[in-house]
């Protein structure tokens, strides 16, 4: 089959590798019609290299057909369209029985001691094949897949395997009060769709971003935007009373912009050998906190922060004081996908679409095209804001 591997920092290719195969009775195997290109996908091509694999098949959203079934499955067969969750768990351990299915017991990838495994993200989550592919292997298809409809687009489905429930938690953890004010930085697809969940719910959102067409598609769906700038927490302030915002989600994460020194660091590491760089990224901070340290700065005093970008140093300074002193509750965390899926599913499948799935992907194209819309996504050019890969069609825009 054909696959999108990783071959270096930035450096990817398109390449025949072997078909996917049952190798445990709750495995299925499903060929892939649609998978996306996360935002979280480019830390592998740029900075988490340092954990990645020659060949190593990359992409964690996924939706296809069933194509083949180990012997333990019963609540799947062959022809079933199925979303898969970029997370993988079993449903039946402890953590999964909390509602914790990132953190699940069966899978978490102890060597690392990070939590569940994650498809086609590197070593650090288990090295799992992904599904930027004409196929993939799923394992404990016996709980991890969702079942859905045949009619609709890939599109409206598409977005549950990852960034949908992933702006529903982030929304969710930053327990915004009724009628309050969130605040999103980084209007990126998890954060456009964050707003458009704060929306969805009733709350005042304010979009910040330093990209104009990001925040041109956030303002189709009724956010207030701003631009990007070292005065945001004031701005932000001037718009809440004085306050701050209730509540702040950072969708930006370890890659932010307005960060030279640690973007240094970062660039630095990637270019030490592998087990060098693997040691200076887990004992050294070289995640560009500007994003996160703006939204600690601009929330209002007992007020919450709730990260769904991804962070990967271990020591990245935090501004503790200022934290405790505002008495700010800090919320974070791998999405728990299938937790989130029965809220989200009756909005996906609503003929008015009231979180805007329709209105997000920028960019359809064949996998051949993969490796060129990697680069044009993480240099933000051409208004480029979700890549949706299509494994057995040649380019379609």
């Amino acid at each position: 089959m054909k696959a999108l591997t990783w071959q270096g920092r930035r450096s990817l290719s398109v390449e025949e590798v072997p078909d996917p195969v049952i190798q445990e009775p709750t495995d299925a195997v499903i060929r892939v019609t649609s998978s996306a290109v996360c935002g979280s996908d480019l830390h592998l091509y740029e900075v988490l290299g340092p954990y990645m694999h020659k060949g190593d098949v990359l992409g964690h959203e996924p939706i296809g057909i069933v194509e083949e079934l180990g012997t333990g499955i019963t609540n799947l067969h062959k022809g079933d369209r199925v979303v898969i969750p970029f997370n993988i768990s079993c449903g039946h351990c402890y953590m999964c029985s909390k509602g914790l299915q990132s953190q699940c017991e069966v899978t978490q990838v102890r060597k690392q001691g990070t939590g569940a495994a994650i498809f086609g993200y590197s070593e650090l989550y288990g090295s799992v094949p992904g599904g930027q592919a004409q196929y993939l292997r799923v394992p404990h298809a016996d709980y991890g897949p969702i079942k859905v409809g045949q009619e609709l687009p890939d599109e409206r489905y598409l977005f549950l395997s990852d960034i949908l429930p992933t702006a529903w938690q982030a929304v969710q953890y930053a327990d915004v009060p009724d009628g309050g004010t969130l605040a999103v930085l980084g209007l990126g697809p998890v954060g456009q769709f964050a707003t458009r969940i704060g929306r969805h719910l009733g709350f005042r959102v304010i979009g910040v971003d330093p990209v104009t067409e990001r925040r041109t598609m956030a303002g189709r769906h009724g956010v207030q935007t701003l631009d990007y700038a070292q005065d945001i927490g004031d701005r932000l302030r001037d718009l809440t009373d004085g306050r701050g915002p209730d509540a702040v989600v950072d969708a930006v994460g370890m890659e932010a912009h307005g960060a030279p020194l640690e973007a240094f660091a970062q660039t630095a590491a990637g270019l030490l050998p592998d087990k060098l760089a693997r040691k200076a990224i887990e004992t050294v901070g070289v995640d560009r906190m500007s994003a996160l340290h703006a939204a600690l700065e601009a929330v209002r005093r007992g007020g919450t922060v709730s990260l769904s970008g991804v962070y990967g140093g271990r020591i990245s300074p935090m501004p503790l004081m200022t934290m405790f002193d505002k008495q700010v509750q800090l919320r974070m965390g791998q999405c728990n996908v299938k937790r989130w899926i029965d809220e989200l599913l009756p909005l996906v499948e609503d003929a008015s679409d009231p979180l805007g799935v329709t209105d997000l992907v920028t960019d359809t194209v064949g996998l051949d095209e993969a490796p060129a819309m990697y680069e044009k996504f993480q240099k933000k050019e051409g208004g480029c804001i979700k890549v949706v890969l299509r494994p057995w069609q040649p380019t379609v825009n």
